[in-house]
């Protein structure tokens, strides 16, 4: 695929809205289009009373416009920025594609708008998932109005390798591989932002779906405003940023809004069917909330979810904080936690669960969650001072660091522990041959939507919910306490908190049933060729290659096909390091080598030494350990970095 934006046929039809800023229009029948199940695309002309939309007026238009430009605004996002939009065809994205399209319009300087049709630095992406027959087609008809609206846009096709996904997991695998599919389709055309059409109702309906699951507190701040979005498989060219900044600028617009700004602008759109199926928990809660539509209950409900989002942001200042003063990143890929400073018996349940889970998930690279009674101990072990013994939590061991009688903790990975299914645990591409320098935007918007939270100073007096771990019905009683939610509110999502939850729980039971006879026994072999760089355990990157391109003279005579396996260091290999300064059959210069890189090994802790990458020839003996600096033979260069796909902390979110 070309690099840089795809210049498609010149449509002389803008939307009207761009041409006049979403103008009233008077009352007429509209068009919609349905995708059905058969290959035929079915037109029914549905009156606009039957989504009971108001006429669109001039004073709804400035809030629309206002509020739009206030939310780009604390994402760090300005009119000149590179922006994608992630467009399905339905009234969400298109109506976010109708307000992107005139934000940048009126926010860029005339010259850079008039040298084509097209609004200049805005692309949309389409993903289509090949899951249906009618795909294809229907992807090509929501083009064709996105283009019409002046808005570049391009089609990307999803291929499954390895078959369609199982139903059970079809939502959750679809999803993963449009975001994929619009990771990198960002990356390659340079652009650090894409806009996501998640509005107010959605935000809803999570609260009370992630109610039900028992999310806690920070669960319940639902979706960030800005999400940093790290690549799968890393593209290891330089110049392409593995990372884009999910933003969803619509999180203030209830779903009414989007009609009503559609039908403004004269723009068409889909429904989909399948939000009708009650078999999907969110579907049923999204029917339940339109049946509590008063402004009372609409009011409250974003108002404990403002609450939330509140606490949310208040517990990712004190985490980073900590983070920041306590917490020591070793390049060997472990941590060190100096608990004087931590003082972890005077920091809040809620706080330290935060900062331990972030940092588990940093070593490990797995993104799940510590809970229950894991949790609970993994508190307790932080607060028993000083620290005399070990602990296994998330894909980590814990234990007291050598030297530092109990007062600081390392964090290392845990070999031992079960890898999850979906985990890729070695991903390999090549070496980049030719160097590229392009600015990337996504540094200055992060640190435009930074200054935001750095003016934002929180009272903790006006922070609900931090003594509340986990329990929904004890958040819910405390809004209740502190009048957030009036006594019909709390009544009614308690109902739906009790409903939805026993659905999930019964659901969870057969889930766990069905799996838990499935255990996956094979193991896969992570080969390394010359010039490719490997991703080991999305942690470390390792890579080699023969000196001056060849190995002429080489006493080892690795051929040019030679292909190495890389694992995880065992205790036979410092074993075989401390035999081999002893070897008589050492030059000098091989000798000190060793004499090196075992004196380095040592000052690794134990712990932390067996998750570092070693690279073995394909008859099992050692070639290279890369982080201590040790090679068999001098005709091979071999490196590696500590170079975690997903950074300490996440990456940068926002929850303002």
């Amino acid at each position: 695929m070309a690099r840089g934006l795809l210049i498609l046929p010149r449509y002389q039809a803008k939307s009207q809205l761009i041409r006049s800023g979403l103008s009233s229009y008077p009352y007429n029948p509209t068009k919609f289009l349905i995708f059905s199940t058969s290959r035929t695309l079915n037109y029914v002309r549905v009156l606009r009373s039957c989504y009971s939309i108001p006429q669109f007026d001039s004073v709804e238009l400035s809030k629309s416009k206002e509020t739009f430009s206030k939310r780009m605004a604390m994402a760090g996002l300005k009119p000149h920025h590179r922006i994608a939009v992630g467009v399905s065809g339905g009234p969400d994205s298109m109506a976010l594609c109708l307000l992107a399209a005139n934000w940048k319009t009126c926010g860029l300087d005339v010259a850079s708008r008039v040298d084509n049709d097209f609004v200049d630095g805005l692309l949309a992406i389409i993903v289509d998932h090949g899951l249906r027959v009618e795909s294809k087609n229907e992807a090509e008809v929501v083009q064709h109005r996105v283009l019409k609206m002046g808005i570049r846009c391009e089609i990307v096709h999803c291929e499954w390798i390895d078959g369609r996904p199982k139903l059970g997991h079809l939502q959750e695998a679809a999803r993963d591989m449009r975001y994929e599919k619009l990771l990198h389709t960002c990356s390659q055309h340079r652009i650090g932002a894409l806009l996501i059409a998640h509005h107010a109702d959605d935000q809803a309906e999570l609260f009370v779906l992630r109610l039900s699951r028992n999310s806690g507190v920070l669960g319940l701040a639902g979706m960030a405003l800005t999400t940093q979005l790290f690549a799968a498989h890393p593209n290891f060219d330089e110049g392409i940023s593995n990372s884009i900044l999910l933003v969803r600028p619509l999180l203030d617009f209830s779903k009414q809004d989007l009609y009503k700004i559609c039908e403004g602008g004269k723009q068409e759109w889909v429904e989909d069917p399948t939000n009708q199926n009650t078999i999907f928990a969110r579907n049923r809660i999204r029917m339940s909330l339109r049946n509590l539509s008063s402004s009372i209950f609409r009011s409250e409900l974003q108002g404990i979810i403002f609450a939330c989002r509140r606490t949310r942001v208040f517990v990712d200042h004190i985490c980073q904080t900590l983070i920041n003063q306590a917490v020591t990143v070793m390049p060997q890929g472990y941590a060190i936690i100096d608990l004087e400073i931590l003082n972890p018996s005077e920091v809040l349940d809620i706080c330290l669960s935060k900062f331990l889970t972030l940092l588990l998930q940093f070593i490990s690279q797995r993104q799940r969650p510590v809970r229950g009674s894991a949790q609970k101990l993994l508190l307790d072990y932080f607060r028993t001072y000083p620290c005399k013994s070990s602990f296994t939590a998330a894909g980590c061991y814990l234990c007291a660091a050598p030297g530092s009688k109990g007062t600081k903790i390392i964090i290392c990975c845990s070999i031992s522990s079960t890898l999850p299914a979906k985990m890729e645990s070695f991903y390999v591409g090549f070496l980049g041959k030719q160097k590229v320098h392009i600015s990337n935007e996504l540094p200055q918007i992060i640190e435009n939507g930074k200054s935001y939270y750095n003016e934002m100073i929180l009272d903790i007096s006006n922070v609900h919910f931090l003594s509340t771990m986990s329990s929904s019905e004890s958040i819910l009683t405390e809004a209740k306490r502190v009048k957030i939610l009036s006594e019909p509110t709390f009544r009614s999502l308690f109902s739906m908190y009790k409903s939805e939850s026993e659905k999930f729980q019964g659901k969870t039971k057969l889930l766990s049933d069905s799996t838990s006879k499935r255990v996956d026994k094979s193991v896969k072999v992570n080969e390394l060729g010359h010039g490719q760089i490997g991703h080991f355990m999305d942690r470390f990157l390792v890579s080699w290659e023969f000196v001056n391109g060849n190995n002429d003279g080489c006493c080892c005579r690795f051929g040019q096909d030679l292909v190495l396996e890389v694992r995880h260091m065992v205790d036979a290999d410092w074993m075989y390091l401390s035999e081999l300064i002893k070897s008589v059959n050492l030059d000098n210069c091989q000798l000190e080598q060793a004499k090196r890189s075992l004196l380095l090994l040592k000052s690794i802790p134990v712990a932390a030494r067996r998750s570092l990458p070693v690279l073995v020839n394909p008859e099992g003996g050692v070639v290279s350990i890369p982080s201590v600096c040790f090679n068999i033979c001098k005709c091979l260069k071999v490196s590696v970095e500590f170079n975690p796909r997903v950074p300490l902390g996440g990456g940068y979110s926002s929850f303002l």
